[in-house]
């Protein structure tokens, strides 16, 4: 049974940082594609990053520059490191995952298989 575990969300000022862990069970990092999502209240789920199996990352136009993601296959934890945060970033964030090889990671969340339960992140300003 494969099971996506976030931590790491808060509350931060405007310009902090902070930094997300998906921790996954059940499912071995290797030719897998894995991606980050953040639903605002009111709004659609909405890509912010992804990294596939070759350690390609791809982002969010509004988050590119600001956020880094990464995996760690020996701990089997994917990581979203989250710098100069604005409010506008405040959203639960949750991780998915796909056994897929892609050669870019997904934006579209019917691409990926398994996900987690998500981490709210609140920036004030």
């Amino acid at each position: 049974q494969v099971q996506l575990v976030e931590s790491g969300g808060g509350l931060v000022q405007t310009g902090g940082s902070l930094r997300l862990s998906c921790a996954a069970s059940g499912f071995t990092f290797s030719r897998n594609t894995m991606g980050w999502f953040r639903q605002a209240p009111g709004k659609e789920r909405e890509f912010v990053a992804g990294i596939n199996w070759s350690g390609k990352t791809y982002y969010a136009d509004s988050v590119a520059g600001r956020f880094t993601t990464s995996e760690d296959s020996a701990k089997n934890t994917a990581y979203l490191q989250m710098n100069s945060l604005k409010p506008e970033d405040t959203a639960v964030y949750t991780c998915a995952a796909d056994r897929r090889a892609y050669a870019r990671a997904p934006i579209r969340a019917n691409e990926y298989v398994y996900w987690g339960q998500g981490t709210q992140v609140t920036v004030s300003s």
